[in-house]
């Protein structure tokens, strides 16, 4: 397939975060000559760990993207000619606690981004890397979900997200901004800890390990089709590449099960018997139940398959918290 973009120079916001690290890590694995910038809150101090594998491959950029001067001279200066926006307070559950915050620092963040593109007079190919989260609860007559479906968050941060994609679809409108916006449907990510799967994955390795009895889940019952992380940072890229300015495209794999069931796939791993439990806490006042993708639209602009198979990420996930756990007992 032919591209429609010459990728010289990027640009990731929340490269130290779980997602920005993995597409870094991927773009130094498999496209070396590309020169990576990185945008990092200045005050963030616990996830540098996340950049280890590519640290010293990519510049790191200290701002704030609440703080528009900031952002405006990072832009200025690294010129860069594809950013992928990633930054972003995603925590769902937590959203509920603390609606403000995440939807101030997400959309406001996004805005300043945008805006600096346009007074700093680049014009770069723009990922907003959005979510699955956008379509909120769906019906059952409404899946496979496609980007023509009606817009219904469920969550703050999912208020957030929509903000964020319409915003970009403005700016493309107003200003010709070459944006594309991409929603990612669920994804097994083991450096994201508050993830379902990644939280299952931690928890039994710390069982095995002896330094938890039990483990604790909120609903299980929400059905998911999941994508390996790998794959998901190379769907970015390829979007970049393919993608139309304007559009917007659903990312997903082609592995669909429910929470449940995916936790008792994750036991039969488990080098101890898991005993498990749920836990009110971390149930959501309102969740999504039903986040099965229709991708043929992505698939057809960039001609991308998913790389990995569920049990390949169960042991990504499960080995690198194991290795997490038996270095927290001896540090």
């Amino acid at each position: 397939m032919q591209k429609k973009h010459k990728i010289r120079k990027v640009l990731i916001t929340g490269i130290t975060g779980s997602g920005g690290s993995y597409l870094a890590d991927y773009i130094v694995q498999n496209h070396s000559s590309v020169k990576i910038h990185g945008i990092s809150r200045w005050h963030s101090t616990t996830s540098n760990h996340n950049l280890e594998n590519s640290a010293d491959c990519v510049e790191v950029h200290e701002c704030d993207l609440m703080d528009f001067s900031a952002v405006f001279s990072v832009l200025k200066s690294v010129q860069p000619d594809t950013i992928f926006h990633l930054a972003s307070h995603a925590n769902v559950r937590a959203s509920f606690t603390n609606p403000l915050a995440v939807m101030r620092n997400n959309i406001e963040g996004t805005a300043n981004i945008l805006e600096a593109i346009r007074l700093a007079e680049i014009d770069p190919v723009v990922q907003l890397c959005s979510t699955s989260e956008v379509y909120g609860q769906v019906f059952p007559e409404e899946v496979p979900i496609k980007e023509t479906q009606a817009l219904r968050p469920s969550s703050p941060y999912a208020v957030s997200k929509v903000t964020q994609d319409l915003l970009g679809y403005t700016y493309f409108r107003s200003y010709g901004m070459k944006i594309i916006r991409t929603r990612m449907f669920a994804y097994l990510n083991p450096r994201r800890a508050d993830l379902f799967a990644t939280s299952f994955a931690r928890q039994i390795a710390r069982i095995e390990a002896g330094m938890q009895k039990e483990l604790v889940h909120g609903n299980l019952d929400s059905v998911r089709t999941l994508i390996d992380v790998r794959d998901a940072m190379e769907a970015y890229w390829v979007a970049a590449l393919h993608c139309e300015p304007g559009e917007a495209y659903n990312i997903g794999g082609s592995f669909t099960v429910s929470v449940g069931q995916f936790l008792e796939m994750l036991k039969t791993k488990a080098k101890k018997k898991i005993r498990s439990r749920v836990e009110k806490c971390l149930l959501r006042p309102a969740d999504v139940t039903l986040q099965l993708p229709d991708v043929s639209k992505f698939l057809a602009a960039t001609g991308w398959k998913p790389k990995h198979d569920i049990h390949s990420s169960i042991d990504l996930l499960l080995n690198y918290w194991r290795t997490r756990v038996r270095n927290e007992r001896y540090s």
